[in-house]
């Protein structure tokens, strides 16, 4: 049970670190706004990544700023 919630924990981390490291990209070339408020497309697409079975943390973020700049583009 111990090695769950150790699992748990690590998930929820690499997936906090690779939305910050997007939003922050996203933030500073105007993509998205300077607030404190969490985008839920973003995110959406960081958790997806994720359940897809990437677990570096850059390459995530990497991969839903490219998602997310190709959705504001299309």
């Amino acid at each position: 049970m111990l090695v769950e919630r150790d699992l748990d924990v690590m998930n929820v981390d690499v997936v906090g670190k690779a939305y910050d490291i997007a939003a922050n990209y996203l933030r500073r070339s105007g993509a998205i706004d300077d607030s404190p408020a969490v985008n839920e497309r973003l995110l959406e697409i960081v958790v997806r990544i994720f359940h897809g079975g990437s677990r570096n943390k850059i390459r995530i973020a990497n991969r839903a700023i490219a998602q997310f700049e190709a959705a504001l583009g299309a």
